[in-house]
């Protein structure tokens, strides 16, 4: 068993697993740049260490200081939580060569099913509905242009190794595609230093659902539901749900087996995530898989009732799935709502500064994860986020009355927020009903 595990990031997700690890036993490490030295998973770690300047690139994502880091304090694991080195084959491999139990996929499995034009063969082969599109990437102008005669417009550039919103362009006709394959080959290059794409079929006014799937070492795998994430600004997910409004048991049971099906394609292990879009007629296709948790990963802990962090600690220690797909129930609601430092009146212009007042909603069905407090100051280097503001309910109904309440009595004073912006999406009438789709709040609001 695992009983040291140093937390390879920050925020509210390194606070998170810090918590199921202490519940679990199991001591912690924090690791911190100089900006977040007074960050609350600096303090609530049983030990910390600085590994770098400010910048990502010379902190966060410094893979020798991380893994100095964990050798120096004597920790047997890595958990990368999202976002920086969650997704990275070679730091995988690192821990691996280090002897060091990376608590999320093997580098093989992350390079597979991470790279966006590689998973989608593997689930061509596996025979998993794929969107039209191209197998393999496009690397040339002239080629994407012949490729896209090919699928029909509207189609979507794609970074393989993107994610984030990074390096997608829709296209709309031929005059635009040669302009959108250069800007996003170079967002790619940018943001992810591969500047790889792959194209495929657009799909007109689809809902983005997504199943959580669990693997173990022995080989079981089952899913623990959907998720709704269909509420979406320049693709990057503000508001989830589960379950989904348009989801019955027929289709839940049929696209679960299918997300099975495609983690065993990539031999999955540990917790991971297979994306769906799924058109009005509730055709569906695999969009890719997050070989990481999910930032919106504690909604399905409120339907499931399952911890999914406690469950990536136990896969990663040899465990076997203690669960069998017939144990897993979704019962009630959960809608998560993102509160980022941003300002919604000046095109989500982020907004760090030091928190003044905080005032958190409380009251049965009420969960907030986050890593601010008042007096904390939030830095400008990295991602918005303030925290995730969840809530329970017997029904999709109870649920969103009882996001208003919380939403009216979430203050935040110091900085601007998007609270009223996401007050505002609760209570629009196309959200109420559940007819919504991704391209909801780039036409309501």
């Amino acid at each position: 068993m695992i009983n040291k595990v140093l937390i390879a990031n920050r925020g509210e997700i390194a606070v998170r697993i810090i918590r199921a690890c202490r519940e679990l036993g199991i001591e912690t490490v924090a690791v911190y740049s100089e900006a977040d030295k007074e960050s609350m998973h600096v303090y609530l770690a049983d030990q910390a260490v600085c590994i770098g300047p400010a910048k990502s690139k010379d902190s966060y994502l410094n893979m020798e200081n991380i893994i100095s880091a964990t050798v120096l304090t004597g920790a047997q694991a890595i958990h990368p939580g999202f976002g920086f080195l969650s997704e990275n084959g070679k730091f995988a491999r690192m821990c691996s060569e280090c002897n060091i139990t990376f608590i999320g996929p093997d580098a093989e499995t992350i390079e597979n099913a991470g790279n966006k034009a590689k998973a989608r063969e593997i689930m061509v082969n596996a025979g998993v509905p794929v969107i039209p599109g191209v197998n393999g990437t496009v690397d040339t102008e002239e080629a994407v242009v012949a490729e896209a005669k090919k699928i029909g417009y509207p189609v979507m550039l794609k970074a393989s190794a993107g994610g984030g919103g990074k390096g997608i362009r829709i296209v709309k006709d031929e005059s635009e595609i040669v302009k959108a394959f250069r800007t996003a080959k170079a967002e790619a290059k940018a943001a992810f230093g591969d500047d790889t794409m792959y194209m495929e079929k657009f799909i007109e006014e689809p809902r983005h659902i997504e199943f959580q799937v669990l693997g173990d070492i022995h080989g079981n795998v089952v899913y623990l539901g959907e998720r709704d994430c269909s509420m979406q600004r320049r693709n990057q997910k503000v508001l989830e749900e589960a379950p989904s409004p348009v989801m019955t048991e027929e289709l839940r049971r049929e696209m679960g087996e299918i997300a099975v099906k495609a983690a065993k394609a990539v031999n999955y292990k540990n917790a991971g995530t297979i994306e769906f879009l799924v058109d009005k007629h509730n055709n569906y296709y695999f969009m890719e898989m997050n070989t990481r948790i999910q930032v919106e990963h504690g909604i399905t802990e409120l339907v499931t009732g399952i911890d999914l962090v406690k469950e990536q600690i136990k896969i990663a220690s040899g465990e076997e799935l203690s669960l069998k797909q017939e144990d897993i129930k979704m019962q009630g609601h959960a809608i998560e709502c993102r509160i980022n430092a941003e300002n919604p009146q000046k095109g989500f212009m982020p907004s760090p500064g030091k928190i003044k007042y905080f005032n958190v909603p409380g009251g049965p069905g009420i969960r907030l994860d986050t890593a601010v407090y008042q007096g904390y100051d939030i830095p400008p280097n990295y991602d918005s986020m303030i925290g995730k503001l969840m809530v329970y309910g017997k029904d999709r109904y109870e649920a969103i009355n009882k996001m208003e309440r919380a939403l009216g009595e979430f203050i935040i004073d110091g900085v601007d927020t998007n609270i009223d912006f996401q007050y505002d999406l609760i209570n629009n009438p196309k959200f109420i009903s559940g007819k919504y789709d991704t391209s909801f709040i780039e036409k309501e609001v």
